[in-house]
């Protein structure tokens, strides 16, 4: 059995960090699946932006829309939901026998709403509906902003893969959210299972203190970080006030950890994955990184659910002057500039796209 497939059997889900028209159309996808124990995927603006600008792939597709007069932003999701859906087809088996636990792709709202709620929910509920997939998540930024979004997107039925959260902090007041929206499903009669993952991110941890910590702890924060939140993903959903909605039929929403590609040459290829086995969670991981893992990873051991050691971790870099909360706040609030900066950038690439195939045409 390969490592890939002994994570998936320890219980925890291998998604891919990556969504391209050749993906699908290559077989690699598929190949994944069968072969490395892929059960999901997720996208974001800067994997479509290079994809578009760096293939002829949607060449037909973007001429086309822009010959009718369609926007940029109208192009991006019609492009990513045709994707999106042909993936989602393709894990539908395996969401199926999961019973809607598993095999989910995810599509992220525009930014530009990211200071509405009522807006990003019209918006999330609008995208789920155009997919016609049960197993699309709706990516929502988990800021205080994007709290209440979260929170009447999964009321309303819709499953969130909220997204952007870095510190414990970020990671439970979602989680508060989440758990407000499923009691008022269970209060109004409807069913009480609305899926959803929560994605830490675990990377940027380490590149933002790089230099600045003793050199025993380097690459050592984001995997404080990662085993910190799981611990209380466990302590949260096993509360009575969880057990009273598991009674309702409803379930936890799963810890996703994110950014998991190791960004240090001198590191692992593979720290953030062998670092962070965990049952009951799913880790999204960039293409190198899932072929690098099946090639040579190992993990020794499943995180605990005790926090005691990530406590003792997370004391010493306070000992060595890093404010984990007040870090978490900075990486989030340049993690939602850089994700504005993305889109901005992928709507620009699918205009001069637009201007390329109209000029090659002519």
């Amino acid at each position: 059995m390969n490592p890939t497939a002994q994570l998936n059997r320890a219980g925890q889900s291998l998604w891919l960090d990556n969504i391209t028209r050749d993906l699908l159309t290559s077989g690699r996808l598929r190949h994944y699946v069968d072969d490395l124990a892929v059960t999901g995927l997720t996208s974001n603006p800067t994997i479509y932006d290079k994809a578009i600008g760096g293939t002829a792939a949607y060449d037909d597709a973007v001429r086309g829309a822009a010959a009718r007069g369609a926007g940029w932003e109208e192009i991006f999701f019609e492009l990513a939901l045709d994707d999106l859906t042909r993936a989602a087809d393709l894990f539908r088996p395996l969401h199926e026998r999961t019973a809607g636990i598993d095999g989910f792709v995810s599509l992220e709202v525009s930014p530009r709403l990211a200071y509405d709620a009522g807006a990003t929910t019209r918006e999330a509920a609008r995208l789920h509906a155009l997919a016609g997939r049960p197993n699309l998540f709706i990516k929502i930024p988990g800021t205080a902003a994007g709290l209440p979004a979260i929170e009447e997107t999964i009321a309303a039925g819709v499953p969130v893969n909220v997204t952007l959260l870095f510190s414990p902090a970020h990671y439970l007041a979602q989680a508060e959210a989440y758990t407000r929206a499923i009691e008022r499903r269970v209060e109004a009669g409807l069913p009480a299972y609305v899926a959803s993952v929560a994605s830490v991110f675990i990377s940027r941890w380490d590149g933002a203190v790089a230099g600045r910590v003793p050199d025993d702890l380097a690459n050592m924060l984001g995997l404080a970080i990662g085993r910190r939140a799981y611990a209380d993903y466990r302590r949260f959903f096993a509360s009575d006030r969880w057990q009273r909605l598991l009674n309702a039929g409803a379930r936890p929403q799963r810890l996703l950890f994110a950014s998991t590609g190791t960004k240090d040459p001198a590191a692992s290829d593979v720290l953030y994955v062998a670092g962070l086995a965990a049952p009951h969670t799913v880790n999204t991981m960039p293409e190198e990184t899932l072929l690098a893992f099946a090639d040579h990873g190992s993990f020794d051991e499943l995180l605990p659910a005790d926090p005691a050691a990530a406590d003792a971790l997370l004391a010493r870099f306070a000992t060595a002057g890093v404010d984990v909360d007040g870090l978490g706040r900075d990486l989030q609030e340049k993690g939602a500039a850089a994700f504005v900066a993305s889109w901005e950038s992928l709507l620009a690439r699918i205009a001069a796209k637009a201007a390329e195939v109209a000029g090659r045409r002519g």
